[in-house]
């Protein structure tokens, strides 16, 4: 099994390892004190891994239930929020007992802010089951919901107990599910280049899964055990982010987290090509691995629109924004300007005068 740990305003342990989800029940003995359990899934990942995981909770003695919302970024709004807290009362759990958030990014960031608020707080194992949720969002301690005003803008920082990554489960994970969790991968390659890079050049992935994960979740781990609340080198992370989000809102999300974070990469890297600081052999390489994992590389959004639903993403300070500028494969740093140069960006990659 390889391990992680990560040192946080609480620390724990991020553990990977093929068909380690029957250990769930183990674990979640270890990080909490109670003995009743809630699993958060949706109804896409709960008919295929929640038994699984209640029969390893009751077979280590805890009284295990599940709540289950509808599968898609539709579903995580507050009113599943507080219909989980009534579901967490209703069941009688206390503060001493644990949620367990089985699922994509959405059950992560749902279940993730339901531990985080119920009773100020109970213990939380986030066992991800999407790729892009086992490289990026259970880790870190991110949890939200959706406003209809944007996305994830109403959440705290609040650390899982534990993490458990079964890279089986992938094998389940639809084609283009894959593809939108390998944009995140890309995105750590871009920042960082090393291991992460090297093996996205690899002709098959799937045979180095598990420690492509490891890799970037140490990434990950560097990133939030230096800032861990987002005030400063963590916002490396939102590489592509604030015109993926963007690129989201503008589809109505139809296009889905991972393609629209590529999409908005790509129009990055572009923009910094243009704008001289980067040259069209990173702007190349970052648009044949997206191309390679089946992502987009622009998208049909005019710049207007763009720039708009920029201007309502959380990530604006005031009148500023911080863009995370692409120098070359590994070699990225911060620029904090008005939010005006997000013209400039958008222009420059994604085409149309503004």
């Amino acid at each position: 099994m390889k391990t992680v740990n990560i040192d946080a305003s609480k620390s724990y342990k991020v553990y990977i390892e093929k068909g380690s989800l029957k250990t769930a029940g183990a674990l979640a003995k270890e990080i909490s004190k109670g003995t009743k359990a809630v699993v958060v899934s949706d109804s896409n990942v709960a008919p295929l891994y929640a038994d699984a995981v209640l029969q390893s909770l009751r077979n280590e003695g805890f009284d295990a239930e599940l709540f289950e919302i509808p599968v898609g970024e539709a579903s995580k709004n507050p009113e599943n929020l507080v219909e989980g807290a009534n579901f967490l009362i209703d069941k009688g759990l206390t503060r001493s007992d644990i949620v367990v958030a089985l699922g994509g990014g959405v059950i992560t960031d749902l279940g993730g802010l339901l531990a985080a608020m119920y009773q100020r707080g109970i213990s939380l194992l986030q066992i991800p089951t999407s790729l892009l949720a086992m490289v990026d969002s259970s880790v870190g301690g991110k949890t939200a919901v959706n406003l209809k005003s944007g996305k994830n803008m109403f959440g705290v920082f609040y650390q899982p107990s534990a993490v458990l990554c079964d890279p089986d489960v992938l094998s389940t994970l639809p084609a283009e599910e894959f593809s939108n969790g390998m944009a995140e991968v890309i995105k750590y390659a871009v920042l960082r280049g090393g291991k992460v890079a090297e093996l996205l050049e690899k002709e098959e992935i799937t045979n180095c899964l598990e420690e492509l994960i490891e890799e970037c979740v140490k990434i990950k781990r560097d990133y939030v055990t230096r800032d861990e609340f987002d005030k400063g080198d963590r916002q490396f992370l939102n590489l592509g982010h604030t015109v993926g989000h963007a690129i989201e809102r503008g589809s109505n999300f139809s296009v889905a987290h991972g393609s629209a974070v590529a999409a908005g990469m790509c129009i990055m890297a572009r923009a910094c090509e243009k704008l001289g600081v980067s040259s069209r052999e990173t702007t190349a390489w970052i648009e044949k691995m997206c191309e390679k994992y089946f992502l987009p590389t622009d998208s049909n959004i005019s710049s207007e629109e763009l720039y708009n639903d920029s201007m309502a993403d959380k990530k604006r300070e005031g009148k500023s924004l911080s863009f995370v500028m692409i120098k070359a494969v590994g070699e990225c740093y911060l620029n904090k300007t008005n939010a005006a140069f997000m013209k400039e960006i958008l222009s420059h990659g994604n085409g149309g005068e503004l």
